[in-house]
C-alpha cells in the first residue's frame, strides 16, 4: 500500500476544483483529472474513493474553510446588527479573497450533490447561526419569519453585491467596485426590513 501524501492530495483537490468551475460536473472525470494533474488514475484512488467522494470532500473542506472565516469575530450572542454586520464583512472578505472556491460552492448548491453534501456536513454551524437569530428574535431585534425568507433578505443582498463586484460591472453595464460605504449603506437596508 502506498504512503498517502499530503501535498499530493492538495494538488488533486485544487485541480479537481478548478476543472470543475471551469468545465462543470458532466465535464470533469477522474481520467481528466489524471491527465491535468499529469498523475496516473490509480493515484486519485489512493485519496479518494471515487469522483462523488472527491467532489464531496472539497465541498466539505471549502465549506469548513468558509464557515471559519465568517465566525472570526462573531458570537451568537451579539446585538443582532452587529452580529450581522461581521457576518457581512467576513463573507465578503472570504467571497472576494476565493473566487474560484466560493464558485465551486456554489455549483455545488445547484447540482444534484448538494442535498448530499448537507446531510455530511455537521451542525455546529448551523447551531450557531440558529442560536444567534433565536437569540435576535427573543429580544425583539429580529421579525420571525421563515427560514428561506430571512436567508434572502439577511444575506442575498451581499452575495449580489459581491458578484456585481467579480464582475466589475452591475446591472446596466455600469462599472461597480464594492466598497464598506455601498456595504454599510446595503446593510442598514437590511437591518431596517429585518427589524419587528
Amino acid at each position: 500500500m502506498r504512503v498517502k501524501d499530503e501535498n499530493k492530495e492538495q494538488s488533486i483537490r485544487q485541480k479537481a476544483l478548478k476543472m470543475i468551475v471551469k468545465e462543470g460536473f458532466d465535464g470533469f472525470s477522474m481520467q481528466k483529472l489524471a491527465k491535468a494533474a499529469d498523475i496516473s488514475p490509480a493515484t486519485i484512488y489512493i485519496y479518494f474513493k471515487d469522483r462523488e467522494d472527491l467532489i464531496l470532500q472539497i465541498f466539505l473542506s471549502e465549506t469548513g474553510k468558509m464557515s471559519t472565516a465568517t465566525l472570526k469575530g462573531f458570537d451568537p450572542n451579539m446585538a443582532f446588527s452587529e452580529g450581522l454586520k461581521i457576518q457581512w464583512m467576513n463573507r465578503a472578505k472570504y467571497c472576494m479573497k476565493h473566487p474560484l472556491e466560493v464558485e465551486f460552492l456554489e455549483k455545488m448548491r445547484h447540482s444534484h450533490l448538494y442535498q448530499k453534501s448537507l446531510n455530511l456536513m455537521g451542525d455546529d454551524f448551523r447551531n450557531i447561526m440558529k442560536e444567534f437569530v433565536h437569540n435576535a428574535i427573543d429580544r425583539n431585534e429580529l421579525v420571525k419569519v421563515p427560514l428561506e425568507v430571512y436567508w434572502s433578505v439577511a444575506f442575498a443582498p451581499l452575495y449580489n453585491l459581491v458578484k456585481f463586484h467579480m464582475l466589475g460591472t452591475s446591472v446596466g453595464g455600469h462599472k461597480f467596485s464594492l466598497n464598506n460605504e455601498v456595504m454599510e449603506n446595503t446593510l442598514e437596508l437590511v437591518l431596517k426590513a429585518l427589524k419587528p
